[in-house]
């Protein structure tokens, strides 16, 4: 090959190479990046936010954490203690929201106004008010919205050994009939661990040095600082919900798709549950959300009712492993429909602008389970609810709680 040949293709590779770090936003909506890679920015280095630092099909661009000694990383990235500075970089095409939950609302809003795509952990949102007005955002600004969540379409579902298309296939035949129990308790293979409970007695202690904890706090209301609250911050109604909080998204969610009841909420919840503190969330005996056509969900962290089934209906029960009282149920099941896809990979959803299959609008519905819960649980007390107006009835300290109270320096 002669030498300018060569030349001209070394140079044009140069080039092309250079252009590979467009994000996809400074191309338009629908227009392909020149990269296979999307970018990305994480904000919260925790455990959640570290885990999906390779995800297959992203590069990390910039990283966020209020404590400097998490922005620690061997990758060449940009790095901020401020997640609104990291929402300016133009080599960004998606947020990954892995900050304890009181931020997910607020962060969520204002990633879409900045017009990234965002990846979301879960809880979505700290408040019912807040998943609204996330559901807003995101379709305001045509934003992907990605819950991370497991086990709606995909693997089996946490301990029951049952795959969870072939659950949903279950459901939608009408082979157990209508309204259907779902109940999540050990003896069905829902474990709800004694965590997530907080200290009722926290004296001051001093801030280290990384960690800017006034951000930190952000909207939440201002206590003083404990170490306990950033390391188990679950465990505070400011931050988290206790246990309900931090894993009951994960198995409510595909509950929901189970139901068909992806588009509405349960019109009463009803609990059993000691006295709350008023900033630590302790342990409750159980929850139970029931929707307008009969159908619940029930949540037996004691696991009761040893011989509860996890699936029960007027026609017959499910069991861990696929077990029956229906007979054959398997061979009848073999004569009904799968059910219908949906999008499982994200990074194509973001290329195609398609819809994710945890999206903002299912993820806002099993979520209000969660915050409903987590009234009830605070109030101590029974709440019925307007799955449509999504406010509580008959019930002004409730609703009071829709909403997360900011402090005056946020909105």
């Amino acid at each position: 090959m002669p030498n300018h040949r060569r030349e001209f293709l070394k140079n044009i590779a140069g080039t092309v190479v250079a252009f590979t770090i467009i994000p996809r936003h400074v191309l338009g909506r629908g227009y392909p990046a020149p990269s296979d890679q999307l970018t990305k920015g994480v904000i919260g280095m925790g455990v959640a936010g570290r885990q999906h630092i390779d995800y297959a099909g992203t590069r990390v661009t910039a990283i966020c954490d209020v404590d400097k000694s998490k922005l620690l990383t061997d990758k060449k990235v940009k790095t901020f203690d401020d997640y609104r500075h990291l929402l300016l970089q133009k080599d960004v095409d998606i947020v990954h929201i892995a900050t304890p939950p009181h931020w997910h609302g607020l962060i969520a809003m204002e990633a879409a106004a900045a017009g990234k795509d965002i990846w979301c952990e879960t809880p979505m949102t700290h408040s019912i008010a807040e998943g609204k007005q996330v559901v807003n955002a995101v379709q305001t600004y045509g934003r992907i919205f990605r819950l991370n969540m497991n086990h709606r379409l995909e693997g089996n579902f946490y301990g029951t050994n049952l795959p969870v298309k072939k659950l949903k296939k279950l459901t939608f035949s009408g082979l157990l009939g209508w309204p259907l129990t779902i109940t999540l308790a050990p003896q069905t293979g829902f474990s709800w661990p004694a965590q997530y409970i907080g200290l009722t007695s926290l004296p001051a202690q001093p801030v280290p040095a990384t960690l800017n904890y006034d951000r930190w706090l952000g909207p939440a209301p201002y206590k003083p600082y404990h170490i306990d609250r950033i390391r188990n911050f679950g465990g505070y109604w400011d931050y988290g919900g206790g246990i309900l909080g931090e894993i009951g998204q994960q198995y409510l969610d595909p509950v929901q798709y189970l139901l068909d009841k992806d588009e509405t909420s349960p019109t009463e919840v009803e609990v059993e549950t000691p006295l709350q503190h008023p900033d630590a969330a302790g342990t409750w005996q159980k929850i139970t959300f029931t929707y307008q056509d009969g159908c619940k969900i029930i949540l037996d962290p004691e696991g009761r009712n040893a011989d509860a089934p996890f699936i029960s209906g007027p026609n017959g029960k499910l069991y861990a492993d696929f077990r029956s009282d229906i007979p054959d149920l398997e061979k009848q099941l073999a004569n009904f429909p799968d059910p219908p896809l949906a999008v499982t990979d994200f990074v194509k959803a973001v290329k195609e602008r398609q819809t994710f299959v945890t999206n903002e609008e299912n993820g806002h519905r099993s979520c209000t389970l969660v915050n409903m819960g987590k009234i009830a649980l605070q109030l101590g007390r029974s709440l019925q609810y307007d799955p449509e107006k999504q406010t509580f009835l008959f019930d002004e300290g409730a609703n009071k709680l829709l909403n997360q109270p900011l402090r005056t320096t946020w909105k």
